[in-house]
């Protein structure tokens, strides 16, 4: 009988140095008495952002597709060190770029998405009684382009192997030891959740929880596969990431938060015309990430519209942005990067008004000015200044996880 598969993703800090891709390589070689194994590697520490800047340093605006190039060979470096390692303590290995695994994805260069992995390849080296070991963040589209997969692609990576060839489990080894209440580099008391759900998971991965992406976990609740996140440096803990009893789900599970929000505004724009139709089909294909979005009316029959979408893709629309302003006539388009978000998450929140209240009373306490707020059955989420991000998530925590 062969033996189950288990796929083990190791994320930069984990592969930061020679030393610790040994470590990481050790591990791999004691989980293959077990289980066949498939290695997912990020790149090296920094790597990653070390190369947009060079690709910065010689082209102003770099080309979208051989920036894709250029980022896909961090993890071409670490997957072959990674392979060498496991070799070195005796056990059989095999590297594998995305494009050698047979990843394929749509074109879009910087942020593309799986379209479909054929597992024949892999299958063939693990029946081999090899380590699989692939780079994660990255694969090829229809024409044979290199693409990458954007913020959290390796996890995405990882987590869809997981789900096409049936693993039993995705462990995420990481530099935290596993999910928890806040971020404990803010919240030090914050506690290790030791299981959650998906549908939780989803939102505080899409809120600023840093240890999963949201598109991963997507994956993972889509094709029923179970996720572990794992400390590379401490035994034992982790959180796992599955289906959850309704009996076993807290109220409020979590307080997540982000620093990086940018907030556009199209002031005084004439009634009709459908205004929101238009700014948002004009940023259709730029593959941004809008959030929250309002429309108000203002006294002399004119409307206010406002979205919020990730700092980092500010750049991308203004002058798309700026030109749709013109065509729909809104006076004044005004961008704001000062912002942050803070959330809290649960089962429970929608359906118990007294929590949505403690939180804005928790930040009404400090003085916080609230921005903008948006809901859902599993969340409310606060736009508010950048500089008091980290005050409202201690607060946050102690109002619903402190007691006594």
């Amino acid at each position: 009988m062969k033996k189950p598969i288990l796929v083990q993703k190791f994320g930069g800090t984990s592969v930061m140095t020679t030393g610790r891709i040994r470590d990481m390589a050790r591990l791999v070689v004691r989980s293959m008495e077990r289980y066949r194994v498939v290695v997912v590697v990020s790149a090296m520490g920094k790597t990653t952002d070390s190369l947009v800047s060079m690709g910065s340093e010689v082209a102003h605006c770099p080309d979208h597709r051989e920036l894709d190039v250029l980022l896909s060979t961090g993890e071409q470096i670490t997957i072959s060190l990674m392979a060498l390692a496991i070799k070195g303590l005796g056990a059989k290995a095999v590297s594998l770029t995305g494009y050698q695994a047979d990843i394929l994805t749509d074109s879009t260069f910087g942020k593309a998405r799986i379209l479909n992995i054929d597992p024949n390849r892999i299958c063939s080296h693990l029946d081999s009684g090899s380590a699989v070991v692939v780079a994660g963040f990255q694969g090829r589209d229809m024409h044979g382009n290199v693409t990458t997969l954007g913020r959290g692609g390796s996890d995405t990576t990882a987590v869809a192997l997981a789900a096409v060839l049936g693993a039993e489990m995705c462990e995420v080894y990481t530099d935290v030891d596993g999910v928890h209440t806040a971020d404990p580099r803010i919240v030090p008391e914050a506690m290790r959740i030791t299981r959650i759900g998906y549908e939780e998971m989803i939102e505080m991965a899409g809120l600023g929880g840093s240890v999963m992406y949201h598109r991963a976990v997507d994956w993972a609740h889509r094709h029923g596969v179970l996720i572990n996140v794992r400390s590379s440096f401490i035994d034992g803990g982790g959180t796992i990431i599955g289906e959850v009893d309704e009996v076993e789900r807290p109220m409020v599970t979590a307080v997540t938060h982000t620093f990086d929000e940018a907030r556009v505004s199209m002031i005084s724009i004439p009634r009709g015309g459908s205004p929101a139709a238009q700014v948002f089909g004009a940023l259709r294909n730029m593959a941004v990430s809008v959030d929250m979005i309002t429309m108000n009316s203002r006294a002399d029959g004119t409307i206010d519209l406002s979205f919020t979408l990730p700092k980092g893709d500010l750049a991308t629309i203004i002058q798309s942005i700026q030109e749709t302003g013109k065509v729909i006539g809104a006076r004044e388009v005004k961008f704001e990067t000062d912002l942050g978000k803070v959330s809290i998450v649960g089962r429970g929140i929608m359906t118990s008004p007294e929590v949505p209240a403690a939180m804005f009373d928790a930040l009404r306490e400090l003085g916080i000015a609230v921005e903008m707020v948006s809901t859902s059955e599993l969340r409310v989420t606060c736009v508010i200044g950048q500089k008091h991000v980290e005050e409202a998530v201690r607060a946050l925590h102690r109002r619903f996880f402190v007691t006594g």
